[in-house]
């Protein structure tokens, strides 16, 4: 399964080790994924989601409907 958040897009991004001799070889960021099981209440469903933590406060801050509507509409999730 890819590394990518579900609501926001996020994905791994690739950049360098830089060592004190300013050597640079070449790394990958990890985005903070977690999966995560929500409720929909309009839908009577449970959905499991790849989430970022920044996601999850998201959702906690606008409501798991609106957040899912949003990413609906940028085309992040196929839900």
């Amino acid at each position: 399964m890819a590394r990518v958040c579900d609501i926001t897009g996020k994905k791994v991004q690739v950049g360098n080790n830089v060592s004190h001799a300013n050597n640079r070889t070449r790394r990958k960021f990890y985005p903070n994924l977690q999966k995560k099981r929500f409720y929909i209440p309009e839908e009577d469903a449970w959905i499991t989601l790849k989430v970022s933590t920044s996601a999850l406060r998201t959702i906690n801050k606008n409501g798991i409907s609106a957040v899912l509507k949003k990413a609906r509409q940028s085309g992040n999730i196929l839900v």
